[in-house]
């Protein structure tokens, strides 16, 4: 018994003989600190510290970088003195919206098109898809404003929408090739043999197995419309601006705090939306 009482108190004692759960305990919590977790941290303030000052300077009251007052005046002159940047805002909304849209609805049916069928274009066809994901967005932008100069088509809305769909399509067209290499094509046969013709094999079956893909190349799309400048600055026209360009026009004339109080309505609305979808993004991926 002595024995026993003297073994545990010399275990307890500093510097003592440690055992195998104790020398692996020590050695994680010495790797909790390693240079890997170290860069990622750095990276992770790195990205996020201009976020949280863009946030804090959003509630200044002075329209410099000096501290002088918690205010909320950049958040009212936002919603009620800043017609022309919300109609930048919803013009960038409806180019984003409805380009996603018709790149989602082109890209999933040329992936299916490429993916299903053999004819003697097809690789040249999904080589030439990725074009405007390699070129710089500087000769799409040159190129398509070229294009349209010539066909005499006016610079606006319709052109900025033609645009965003043009360089958004091969994304949507990667994400649902993706989804198709791990496609159980017995499926396809299974459907065919209980009697189902190719539309609603096509309807029933894979468009709804594609459909983490097509969701995923449809936000995708999205985001990308949102925040494009370059392409967007070549053929857009009076009057139709969407919201980087407008705030590129503004900056020139230095920073307003009312696009810090824009940008942090939009990251709540992001993170809001975000949080309202996450539920149905993970049934969506799980399927």
């Amino acid at each position: 018994m002595k024995l026993n009482i003297k073994a545990v108190i010399t275990s307890l004692r500093p510097g003592a003989p440690l055992g195998e759960s104790a020398r692996h305990a020590r050695r994680a919590y010495r790797k909790q600190f390693s240079f890997s977790q170290t860069v990622f941290i750095a990276t992770i303030v790195f990205l996020f510290l201009p976020l949280f000052v863009l946030i804090l300077y959003s509630f200044n009251a002075s329209k410099g970088m000096n501290w002088t007052g918690f205010s909320f005046r950049w958040y009212s002159q936002l919603f009620l003195h800043s017609r022309d940047l919300w109609r930048a805002f919803r013009n960038s909304a409806f180019i984003a919206l409805t380009s996603a849209a018709t790149a989602t609805v082109l890209g999933t049916f040329g992936a299916i098109g490429v993916n299903w069928y053999r004819f003697r274009l097809r690789n040249y066809i999904q080589a030439i898809s990725f074009m405007p994901m390699i070129l710089p967005e500087i000769i799409i932008g040159v190129s398509l404003s070229l294009f349209f100069t010539g066909i005499s088509l006016r610079l606006g809305l319709l052109t900025i929408f033609i645009a965003h769909a043009t360089f958004n399509l091969p994304f949507v067209f990667l994400m649902v090739m993706a989804r198709l290499d791990e496609f159980d094509f017995s499926i396809i046969e299974a459907a065919h043999d209980l009697g189902a013709t190719e539309l609603q094999t096509l309807l029933k079956v894979t468009i709804p197995i594609c459909m983490p893909g097509i969701i995923s190349g449809f936000l995708t799309a999205i985001t990308i419309s949102l925040e494009d400048f370059v392409i967007t600055s070549f053929v857009s026209g009076p009057g139709s601006s969407t919201l980087p360009v407008y705030i590129y026009s503004a900056i020139r004339f230095g920073v307003s705090p009312v696009i810090n109080a824009l940008s942090v309505v939009m990251i709540l609305g992001t993170v809001l939306l975000t949080c309202l979808l996450r539920n149905f993004l993970k049934y969506i991926a799980a399927k």
